[in-house]
C-alpha cells in the first residue's frame, strides 16, 4: 500500500511541477500572476516534501516533519541541495504575504532563480525510482 501511496503522491507532484513550469516559462508576470506563481509553488513544495516523506517511509525511515524529511532526503542523496530545501521550508511563511510588493518580488525571484531547479531535480530523481 505504501508503495502505491508515494507513486500516487508523486504523480500529483509531477502535475504540480508542470503547472509551475508554465508560470516559469511565461517570463514577466503581472502582480496577479505572481500571486498565482507563489500559490503554485506553495502546493508544489508541499507535494514535494510529502512525496519525499512517503518515499523515505517506504525505505524504512521515520520522517514525521518536513524538516526531518528534507534532512533525511539529503543524507540519502535523494536531494543534493539540502540548504535550498530548508530555505524553501523557512520561506513558506514569507510567501503568504504576497500582497506586499516587496515580499512578492522576493518570492518570485527565489522561486525562479533557486527553488524551481530544486523541485525539478527532485522530480528527475524520483522518476528514476519508479
Amino acid at each position: 500500500m505504501q508503495d502505491i501511496r508515494w507513486k500516487q503522491r508523486f504523480d500529483n507532484y509531477r502535475k504540480a511541477v508542470i503547472q509551475l513550469t508554465e508560470f516559469i516559462d511565461k517570463g514577466t508576470l503581472n502582480k496577479f500572476e505572481v500571486q498565482g506563481l507563489v500559490q503554485c509553488f506553495e502546493y508544489t513544495f508541499e507535494l514535494g516534501w510529502k512525496t519525499i516523506k512517503d518515499y523515505l517511509e517506504l525505505e524504512g525511515f521515520d520522517v514525521k516533519t518536513p524538516r526531518k524529511a528534507i534532512q533525511t532526503a539529503f543524507q540519502s542523496q535523494l536531494i543534493t541541495d539540502g540548504h535550498t530545501w530548508i530555505d524553501m521550508l523557512d520561506k513558506r511563511n514569507l510567501m503568504a504575504h504576497t500582497y506586499n510588493e516587496k515580499y512578492a518580488d522576493e518570492a518570485e525571484r527565489l522561486i525562479k532563480e533557486k527553488y524551481y531547479n530544486a523541485l525539478i531535480e527532485l522530480e528527475k530523481k524520483l522518476e528514476e525510482e519508479l
